[in-house]
């Protein structure tokens, strides 16, 4: 769907991109992450034609980025862009018509949102009046009303209750599996883990980490292993090649641990030598989660 190829953005003495290269596939959501002032933001607004690269190029689906594929994007800014004296129902007709949508079309399809988002009463609501959760639903019709191809979503949870945010997030896999391809840049790394395939992390203007997010977090494993177990003898396993972290007693003699096998001992081994002593109720590989790999990726050198 979109290629980033050696992208690079200066601001005076600042530089918000330097070289930035990677693909988004088709029909994928795709996590576009950063510390602040990372330069995701820049990267999105050359995407939509905002400003422009002082280097490099962005393929949208085959073609070199131009003016008539804007109308194939959906945006939803971390800004609200919300008229606030409007009402709920004549702003959305009044914006999807600006994405060249039919009065006709324009109609059944903000209805359409308005049953999906359980807001029917909300038609003839002032924007004032909305909560800042409601509003980013608003905002959230807005983007994706006109049906893009390719929608960029920018902190799209922000103001909303979990069950507001399971909402959205169901929403937002339905327009995937529908064909969209969807970018999604948040600080919510629970988010990101729950429906992101790939990712790009980037840092102080550079891409220093891409993939899929399954292999990822598997290039990101420490051998560490989470061990619940039963026993009425002492374990002694550190001298061979385990190292245990934190080992408690949770209950008369009912034990928890963490352990770190060291190559090349294996798991295999690790309870092996367990069983001797002890009865296991649990084991459990400690797989990191996107937010400690996000947080070591980032304090690591560029």
């Amino acid at each position: 769907m979109l290629s980033i190829q050696h992208v690079s953005k200066q601001f005076q003495s600042t530089t918000a991109l330097n070289d930035v290269s990677f693909e988004i596939p088709s029909r994928c959501v795709f996590g576009l992450l950063g510390p602040n002032g990372a330069g995701k933001t820049t990267l999105i607004r050359i995407i939509n034609q905002i400003t422009g690269a002082d280097s490099g190029e962005i393929v949208f689906n085959g073609e070199k980025l131009n003016r008539k594929q804007i109308s194939q994007i959906g945006y939803l800014p971390e800004e609200r862009g919300l008229y606030k004296k409007m009402k709920v129902g004549e702003l959305l007709l009044y914006l999807a018509q600006l994405k060249d949508m039919e009065y006709s079309n324009a109609v059944k399809e903000v209805k359409f949102w308005f049953e999906r988002l359980e807001i029917k009463s909300w038609w003839d609501k002032k924007i004032e009046d909305l909560s800042k959760g409601m509003q980013q639903k608003i905002q959230f019709i807005a983007t994706v009303v006109h049906k893009p191809n390719l929608i960029i979503l920018d902190e799209p949870f922000t103001g909303f209750d979990p069950v507001n945010t399971q909402l959205i997030m169901s929403e937002i896999m339905r327009l995937k599996n529908e064909g969209a391809t969807i970018i999604l840049s948040t600080h919510r790394m629970e988010s990101v883990e729950e429906i992101c395939e790939r990712i790009v992390l980037i840092n102080k203007s550079k891409k220093i980490l891409e993939g899929e997010v399954r292999q990822i977090k598997k290039d990101f494993r420490t051998h560490t292993y989470q061990v619940e177990y039963e026993s009425l003898n002492s374990l002694d396993i550190i001298s061979n090649g385990f190292e245990v972290i934190n080992h408690k007693e949770t209950e008369p003699g009912f034990f928890s641990m963490e352990v770190k096998i060291k190559p090349p001992q294996s798991s295999n081994q690790f309870l092996q030598s367990l069983l001797l002593n002890a009865t296991i109720h649990s084991f459990r590989e400690a797989i990191p989660h996107l937010n400690d790999i996000f947080i070591k990726a980032v304090k690591e050198p560029v």
